[in-house]
């Protein structure tokens, strides 16, 4: 239960910042070129440079940093178990050894290793969910479209991408509470889904899974039917309340995020 309530993929939280103002193909763009570059940095330093930047950004939406590390527990099992993947078997052997348990030798290089891996993951995510925070679903769908456009000439049906991407961002917070509410309900009526090992907790949830995607399907359906019963035809034509524009405020954005990059890859190598 506490998992889903510190669920925050995918939320939408306005505010009057800077960075909520900027272009969101601005954003989504600066988003693909952060998870590039956080894959080209081989250092620690590269990291505190990433993390500083991601900090600031975040005191200029005027959102708590400790909101999207919140998030970060949902995924907490998997970071520890990248960790200990690359603690016990991410070095070849001749490394100083740490611990020995049995065939299982963790060694400072793997340790190491896991640290690296682990804060690379933490920030992937860190740095994504602030596109969502700071960026409206509409506003993502219109700006999917318009960088997808260029691909039209090859088939790319860019606005039913863009539509199906905001669809499913969307509903995650509403599909969260939906899955909280059933569970509440199960709870009421006996079930227990905090006792037992992983394996038993894990077929305790197959009377929520059930009613889960029913809803879901029910609720796919209900939304096609509004969508036509209001005549919506997206694609060419389509017109928009907001027109997208690049400002000043978005070279500024992307000059500095290229200072970022450079200055966290040159100090990812040292």
């Amino acid at each position: 239960m506490e998992l889903l309530r510190s669920l925050s993929i995918g939320q939408y939280i306005p505010r009057d910042s800077p960075v909520h103002r900027l272009d969101p193909r601005t954003k989504i763009l600066a988003t693909a070129a952060f998870m590039v570059i956080l894959f080209l940095v081989r250092g620690f330093g590269g990291f505190a440079v990433f993390a500083a930047f991601l900090g600031i950004t975040f005191a200029l939406a005027h959102i708590p940093i400790g909101f999207a590390l919140r998030s970060l527990r949902p995924v907490l099992f998997l970071l520890l178990l990248a960790l200990l993947l690359q603690l016990f078997f991410g070095t070849p052997e001749g490394g100083t050894v740490l611990v020995r348990m049995g065939p299982l030798v963790a060694t400072r290089e793997g340790l190491l290793q896991g640290l690296f891996v682990t804060a690379r993951l933490v920030l992937l995510i860190v740095g994504t969910s602030l596109l969502t925070y700071t960026t409206s679903p509409v506003a993502i769908a219109d700006a999917l479209e318009h960088l997808l456009n260029p691909f039209r000439r090859i088939g790319v049906p860019a606005h039913e991408l863009a539509m199906m991407m905001t669809i499913a961002l969307r509903f995650i917070p509403t599909l969260v509470e939906e899955t909280e509410k059933i569970i509440k309900a199960q709870m009421s009526r006996g079930a227990d889904f905090e006792s037992g090992g992983p394996l038993r907790r894990a077929r305790a949830l197959l009377p929520v899974l059930v009613p889960l995607f029913v809803g879901a399907f029910r609720r796919a359906e209900e939304l096609a039917l509004a969508m036509e019963a209001r005549g919506y035809r997206g694609g060419e034509g389509r017109t928009r309340m907001r027109q997208l524009r690049y400002t000043s405020h978005d070279a500024l954005a992307a000059v500095t995020l290229v200072a970022v990059g450079a200055l966290g890859l040159l100090l990812g190598r040292l």
